[in-house]
């Protein structure tokens, strides 16, 4: 549940973006938009952004590569190296 300080209107975001922005510079919790008294968007600081994409990115190769070892196309920790090694030297 977000805290009740960063929870805002649509029309308080219209005509405070700039303070908005500033206090997402100092504290990374991010605001909850309201329409109509019902949530309808979130902003959050850039960094904070980044950093839940690169999560995601993480989880997805982590959730593939468990398919893959589900579908017994998994390799060996010595066959993975022996590849990375193999594509580092074709890129020389």
């Amino acid at each position: 549940m977000p805290s009740i300080s960063r929870i805002r209107s649509l029309s308080y975001l219209a005509s405070h973006a700039t303070r908005i922005a500033e206090e997402l510079v100092m504290n990374v919790t991010p605001f909850f938009i309201t329409r109509d008294g019902k949530a309808c968007m979130v902003i959050e600081n850039v960094k904070q952004f980044r950093e839940k994409e690169s999560l995601i990115a993480a989880l997805k190769i982590m959730a593939l590569g468990e398919k893959d070892r589900m579908q017994g196309k998994d390799i060996s920790a010595a066959e993975s190296r022996a590849q990375l090694a193999a594509a580092r030297q074709r890129r020389k």
